[in-house]
C-alpha cells in the first residue's frame, strides 16, 4: 500500500491525528503516480529495444545467420526493418508525449483522458510487436525456402524420394512451435511488465472517477 492509499484510507476518519487531503492533494498524487508509471513505460520500451538490438548482434557470428546473409534476401528484409523502426521511432514518440502531456496535465478530466489514450497506445505497441514477429518469421521462411540452397536440396531430396509433403509438414510445425514459443515469451514479457504498469495506471484513472463523481 502506498502513500496515497494510505492517507486516502484515514482521510475521513474524524480523530485529528490524520491529515486532511483536499481534492487538489489527491489530484496531484494521483497525477504524480500517473506520470512515473507513464515515464517508466517510456524508459522499458527503450531498454526492450536495446535488448532485441544487443540480441541480434550476439546472434550475428552464428553459422545460420551467415549463411542467412549470404542469401540476396536485401529487398525483402530491408524495407522491413526501415518500416519496423520507423514505427518504433513513432512510439517511442508517443510515449514520451503521453509523458509530457500527463506531466503537465492540470485538471482531472484532462488526465483521464491522457491515460485512456496511453493505455491505447501500450495495446497498440503489443499488437504491432507481435504482428512485427509474425510478418518477419514468415518472410525468413519464404526466402529459406526459395533461396536457401541447403533447403532446396532437401526438398528436392526429399521429393526424389516421394516425401516432399512430409518434409514440409515436418517443416511448418517445427517453423510454428518455434513462432509460438517466441510470441508466447513475448505476451508474458509484456502481461507481467506492461500489464502491471497499466493494471495500476487504471487504478489512477478509476480513483479519478471517484473524485469526479
Amino acid at each position: 500500500m502506498d502513500e496515497l492509499d494510505l492517507l486516502k484510507k484515514d482521510w475521513n476518519k474524524d480523530d485529528n491525528k490524520y491529515p486532511k487531503l483536499t481534492y487538489n492533494e489527491i489530484y496531484k498524487m494521483i497525477l504524480k503516480k500517473s506520470s512515473s508509471i507513464v515515464k517508466w513505460i517510456f524508459i522499458i520500451s527503450l531498454l526492450e529495444f536495446v535488448f532485441w538490438i544487443f540480441i541480434s548482434l550476439l546472434l550475428k557470428d552464428t553459422e545460420s545467420m551467415k549463411r542467412f546473409d549470404q542469401l540476396d534476401a536485401d529487398a525483402v528484409f530491408t524495407p522491413l526493418v526501415v518500416i519496423g523502426y520507423i514505427i518504433l521511432a513513432l512510439f517511442f514518440y508517443l510515449f514520451f508525449r503521453n509523458y509530457r502531456r500527463i506531466s503537465t496535465t492540470d485538471n482531472s478530466k484532462v488526465l483521464m483522458e491522457n491515460i485512456l489514450k496511453t493505455r491505447k497506445t501500450v495495446k497498440q505497441y503489443v499488437v504491432f510487436n507481435l504482428i512485427y514477429l509474425v510478418i518477419a518469421m514468415f518472410a525468413g521462411i519464404y526466402i529459406e525456402l526459395s533461396m536457401d540452397q541447403l533447403i532446396i536440396g532437401q526438398i528436392e531430396q526429399a521429393s526424389a524420394n516421394g516425401e516432399v509433403f512430409k518434409f514440409y509438414a515436418i517443416f511448418i510445425i517445427v517453423a510454428v512451435l518455434v513462432l509460438a514459443l517466441m510470441i508466447g515469451v513475448m505476451l508474458l514479457f509484456y502481461w507481467v511488465v506492461y500489464g502491471l504498469l497499466l493494471k495500476r495506471l487504471n487504478q489512477n484513472y478509476k480513483e479519478l472517477k471517484k473524485l469526479e463523481f
